[in-house]
């Protein structure tokens, strides 16, 4: 089996701990794995002071300019005071060393907790924090990281599945049927924002890549950070009913206008993002299914039953793109 498909092959507490203390992190020998399945991510002790982490990339997903420009990006958070947790510089400046072919970037060590975001303060406070964000990702565009849209999360997710036989028998025309009437939808629910501006965007901020803490908020993870619309920092921390999200994201909104301006046009997009989302982790799940960690932590992939779910998750984007979208008031 090709390298590309089991890319952290070699990768054992030896090489960890040699490439942090190349970086200059003076190891005690603990080493904790971290969640994380794109890739590989470490707890490690520090003689006389506070643990970091060591994030090790997938290797061949992204360029070395991607990443340093992830790193770039946090940085410009970090200089606004913008709470962020961000790679730290090795001696000589760099936040992407390399070692034993593994790219890799160090990290302090931060506790807090996932938000809970059950009153509108604490849904105020976060939409604030998003506004600040998105102030400064509108300043410039990405240069080498891509978009958020609905070629690459739809239906290049669409063709992959189809394409590699990863459907079980008797399904493949199913899934192209409601996949061709999903994404029909969603482009129409896009071309309903004319002139849609893109910036940067942290891209998964779901509420576990933001610690919560009595200090407020902070992000972690720009791993995912992309161009893409405003609105897709925002649709994943909303839940509920229909008025549930309404009245949540309108919280939200009021805090986020503080410090940037939204298109309410935008509004439009929250289900066809959400269909994107799950056209694209399927397909995500099946490229790296190779990688050992995957049958692992998803042993119900590929299973009948799944696919008959996604079938059924897909179909229910359908209806959901068919009702008037999202208010927030």
């Amino acid at each position: 089996m090709s390298a590309a498909a089991r890319p952290f092959d070699g990768l054992d507490p030896g090489i960890i701990l040699d490439a942090a203390e190349r970086f200059g992190v003076r190891c005690d020998g603990r080493l904790l794995a971290l969640n994380s399945f794109e890739n590989r991510v470490y707890q490690i002790g520090v003689e006389d002071g506070p643990s970091v982490v060591a994030k090790f990339y997938r290797p061949e997903r992204w360029p070395d300019q991607a990443i340093l420009e992830e790193h770039r990006f946090s940085y410009e958070f970090a200089e606004r005071e913008i709470p962020v947790v961000a790679p730290e510089r090795d001696a000589d400046g760099n936040t992407l060393p390399s070692h034993a072919g593994f790219r890799y970037a160090v990290y302090p060590s931060r506790g807090g907790y996932w938000p809970e975001l059950q009153t509108a303060d604490e849904r105020r406070q976060l939409g604030r924090f998003v506004g600040r964000m998105h102030a400064v990702g509108a300043v410039r565009p990405f240069e080498h990281r891509p978009a958020i849209d609905v070629e690459s999360y739809g239906e290049r997710s669409a063709r992959f599945l189809l394409e590699g036989d990863l459907l079980p028998p008797g399904l493949d025309a199913a899934y192209r049927q409601v996949t061709d009437a999903l994404l029909e939808r969603i482009r129409g629910r896009f071309e309903e924002v004319p002139q849609l501006r893109r910036i940067r965007l942290h891209g998964d901020l779901h509420r576990g890549n933001i610690l919560w803490s009595e200090q407020g908020a902070a992000i972690v993870d720009l791993d995912d950070c992309r161009m893409g619309p405003a609105i897709q920092d925002l649709w994943m921390l909303v839940d509920g009913s229909r008025q549930e999200m309404d009245l949540q994201l309108m919280d939200f909104l009021g805090g986020y206008r503080t410090f940037c301006e939204f298109n309410r046009r935008e509004l439009v997009l929250v289900e066809a993002l959400r269909a994107l989302r799950l056209m694209h982790h399927a397909a995500w799940l099946a490229r790296r299914w190779s990688d050992p960690a995957f049958p692992i932590a998803f042993p119900w992939f590929g299973t009948p039953s799944y696919w008959e779910g996604h079938l059924g998750d897909l179909r229910e984007q359908i209806l959901k793109l068919e009702e008037p979208p999202i208010d927030s008031g």
